[in-house]
């Protein structure tokens, strides 16, 4: 492999270092990147609605009289239903981009319509529609314009963290089919590292093993390297073990690749762990403190209600219509694996046809699922079936947001294919949860072994603000129609 004189790009190169951003930065400048815009649309949207006023026009009286005191919190709002994109796989991808920013104005309008048709008694003054309307409209253009930016300037491979592997094994390979899975790259991987000699010159996943621990310093320097992600699962040895620590003190970001896989894809790569992990990490890290226990159930007992109020007001509807198309029940039965393993009994308005396991045995749900009734489908797909879960919720069966309710003979036989399968009993299961804004449902082994990466990630790191953030995602995913 030829490397590029250092002597003729060591200057540009570190002045361009300056923005290749981590994952986290570039998270936080979509962030400010969308405040800003948000702000922007709130003025000009003033602005215009002034204009077109006929008596008072853009004055201090215009607003101070006119303009209600919420409307210059909206582009909080604006950011708060921004919440999708700010996964940067997602906000990299333009198609995404243009889809979220039309779900975020969609989800936009219809909270403004609800609280225009639900408080029709005060003044339509403290809801005005020609604000709201050039707010949204604006604000949707000029995200997209600066999304657009972000998305040229910062897929662009000048702009990317030049990246090197250190391990080819096993580890490594299960990192880079996942780097390649993904459309738009989070990096440049520039080769990888590895002590066997075998592997010198061959190519794992696409990149090229381009030398040994002795040539760590050379390679980094000669490719300008920000970031070694070490995937080796057994011990290091002693020549490898100094030339990171070696790299480490020149400046090097080091990483191991369990960390940096949960960072890029917000989940835990349980296939590529070792078998004492859930021993040496997972029981440290899914520790949680009382006082997230406590809010946790006070926010689930609050949703619960809230829940509950939405049920019964949906209920008269639902029942007709199941009833018309399927006949009894309206409810449905079946129990669940909850918290350390304990059988509860799970309530859901019906969408199968009655005889739909006839023969005793559990299925998955699957797209499309023959086994639903016309109407069942419709409940599943905007998960209304899920509203009497609100019930479970309140007897303290289940929690706002967890890992997805699994069948006992389900989570027997996951067990048995899956590693660490049960560990995601460690917390009750949720009517929405990580897994489920982030991936949906599963039909097969593999699609279940991805799920069980984002539930044990979601119990490593949960606390009440990754709560928060999951009840938030829950709206796009309904609206979505992601429910099978």
């Amino acid at each position: 492999m030829e490397y590029d004189n250092p002597m003729t790009t060591s200057k540009p190169v570190l002045r361009l270092r300056l923005w290749q951003l981590r994952i986290g930065e570039r998270r936080t400048l979509l962030l400010v990147g969308d405040f800003f815009m948000a702000t922007l649309s709130l003025f000009i949207s003033l602005y215009y609605w002034g204009v077109s006023e006929k008596f008072m026009g853009f004055t201090s009286e215009f607003l101070q009289k006119r303009v209600p005191a919420w409307f210059y919190i909206i582009p909080l709002v604006w950011l708060l239903l921004m919440v999708e994109l700010y996964d940067v796989h997602r906000a990299s991808d333009w198609r995404k981009t243009i889809q979220g920013i039309a779900l975020a104005a969609l989800m936009g309008l219809i909270l403004y319509l609800f609280l225009y048709f639900y408080y029709s008694a005060p003044p339509k003054s403290l809801l005005p529609r020609r604000g709201v309307a050039s707010y949204l409209i604006l604000v949707s253009l000029l995200t997209l314009a600066w999304r657009l930016l972000y998305i040229r300037i910062f897929n662009a491979p000048q702009f990317m963290r030049q990246v090197l592997l250190v391990g080819g094994g096993q580890s490594g390979q299960f990192f880079l089919q996942a780097i390649n899975g993904l459309k738009v790259k989070p990096f440049a991987v520039a080769g990888i590292i590895d002590d066997d000699p075998r592997k010198i010159g061959s190519l794992i996943e696409g990149v090229q093993v381009i030398g040994t621990s002795d040539q760590l310093k050379k390679i980094i320097e000669e490719n300008d390297i920000s970031d070694l992600i070490v995937a080796i699962t057994g011990e290091l040895q002693g020549g490898m073990f100094q030339a990171l620590l070696d790299a480490q003190e020149a400046g090097t970001e080091i990483t191991r690749m369990p960390v940096s896989y949960e960072e890029l894809f917000n989940r835990v790569p349980i296939l590529s762990l070792e078998a004492d992990w859930i021993l040496n990490t997972f029981v440290d890290r899914a520790r949680v403190s009382g006082f997230y226990e406590m809010l946790k159930r006070l926010l689930d007992i609050l949703g619960a209600l809230v829940g509950i109020s939405i049920m019964l007001l949906v209920l008269p509807f639902v029942s007709l219509i199941t009833l018309i198309d399927d006949g009894w029940p309206v409810f449905y039965f079946q129990m669940r694996s909850g918290c350390g393993g304990q059988p509860y009994r799970m309530i859901k308005f019906r969408t199968m046809s009655r005889d739909a396991e006839a023969d005793g045995q559990p299925r998955w749900a699957s797209e499309g699922d023959q086994r639903a009734t016309r109407w069942g489908r419709f409940l599943r797909k905007t998960h209304i079936d899920e509203l009497p879960q609100f019930f479970n919720v309140l007897r303290g069966d289940m929690s706002l947001v967890g890992p997805r309710a699994e069948r006992p003979e389900l989570v027997e036989m996951f067990q048995q294919h899956i590693p660490f399968y049960r560990s995601r009993l460690l917390v009750k299961p949720g009517i929405t949860g990580w897994a489920q804004v982030n991936f949906g449902y599963a039909s097969t082994i593999e699609e279940t072994v991805t799920k069980l990466e984002y539930d044990l990630y979601y119990i490593t790191h949960r606390n009440i603000w990754m709560d928060l953030l999951i009840l938030l995602k829950t709206p796009a995913m309904i609206l979505g129609f992601r429910g099978r």
